[in-house]
């Protein structure tokens, strides 16, 4: 039997289109998708430095998806609060090697975290068939990287650049206004001839929002959800810290109370560090609230 995790007594809105279609891959929404997220970065904010020789950053890839990810986000430069830019080059030595190793190895779906158009034609072209975008075709040239090759993306609210995006942001409306971006974005994608089918949403959960903005954001998933599937990315986010007073390397039992809220709010993909203790929270969770088709899926 296939249902939906829903909170008790209430129901969610599905997410507004069923499957995902990245490339050659097509991601079933018919329950919740589990991204781990694998830095290829020095300097990211819970991992950097751990994972950039590329041997080690395949070795810790294939952990993830033995412990149920269902998709791997590989990211060459880092977007927390006050990071520098990384020129295309040095991006690009980072994460081609790793996901073309990967892609020789694997059959989820690899994504590249990525604003930069270059990056993603040949993050694609070794392989990826997801472009996590947290400018949201902020690039001129991403959306016919992206509508080329046929790839899901992965549009992100984000108010200004990650070097100075958590410098006072204020907002009067903050779900009104990024629910109204996002639509926007949404509807730029589909006149540069991108699929509706390709995109998914992200919130952009600690991208220029205060603890309260990142808090109103996930109490309102559900009308994001609307638009088109809603990935959040909570994972061990400073908000957390804000609130529990744990550090970085502290912060799971925070963040799967994020990603369990997220879910029963209509989330359909989870994007983790931790993806053995999140998929074991969500498997619970799904025998709580009635859900009986949580193991993963085959190739």
């Amino acid at each position: 039997m296939n249902r939906r995790l829903i909170l008790p007594q209430e129901e969610l809105r599905k997410p507004s289109l069923s499957a995902w279609r990245c490339g050659p891959h097509t991601i079933s929404l018919d329950r919740p998708r589990i991204m781990g997220i694998l830095n290829v970065t020095p300097d990211s904010f819970s991992d950097g430095g751990r994972w950039l020789d590329p041997d080690a950053a395949v070795r810790r890839g294939l952990e993830l998806i033995a412990e149920g990810a269902d998709i791997l986000d590989i990211g060459g430069e880092s977007t927390r609060p006050g990071a520098a830019e990384v020129p295309v080059v040095e991006e690009l030595r980072r994460v081609a090697p790793v996901i073309e190793a990967l892609a020789q190895r694997v059959c989820v779906p690899l994504s590249v975290d990525t604003r930069k158009s270059g990056v993603a034609r040949a993050a694609l072209d070794a392989g990826a068939a997801i472009v996590n975008d947290v400018s949201a075709l902020g690039d001129p040239e991403m959306a016919a990287v992206v509508r080329e090759a046929g790839a899901g993306v992965v549009l992100m609210h984000m108010r200004g650049t990650p070097a100075e995006m958590q410098c006072d942001p204020q907002y009067g409306d903050v779900v009104a206004e990024v629910r109204a971006y996002l639509a926007a974005r949404i509807e730029a994608a589909l006149a540069a001839g991108i699929g509706r089918g390709q995109i998914v949403i992200d919130p952009g959960i600690g991208f220029g929002k205060t603890t309260a903005h990142n808090l109103a954001l996930l109490g309102a998933v559900n009308r994001l959800a609307e638009l088109a599937p809603v990935l959040v990315g909570a994972s061990r986010k400073r908000f957390i810290g804000e609130i529990t007073g744990a550090s970085a390397d502290g912060r799971l039992p925070g963040s799967l109370a994020v990603a369990l809220w997220s879910l029963l709010r209509g989330a359909a993909i989870l994007r983790v560090h931790d993806v053995s203790a999140t998929c074991a929270a969500v498997k619970m969770a799904g025998a709580l609230c009635g859900e009986v088709r949580l193991k993963a899926e085959g190739c």
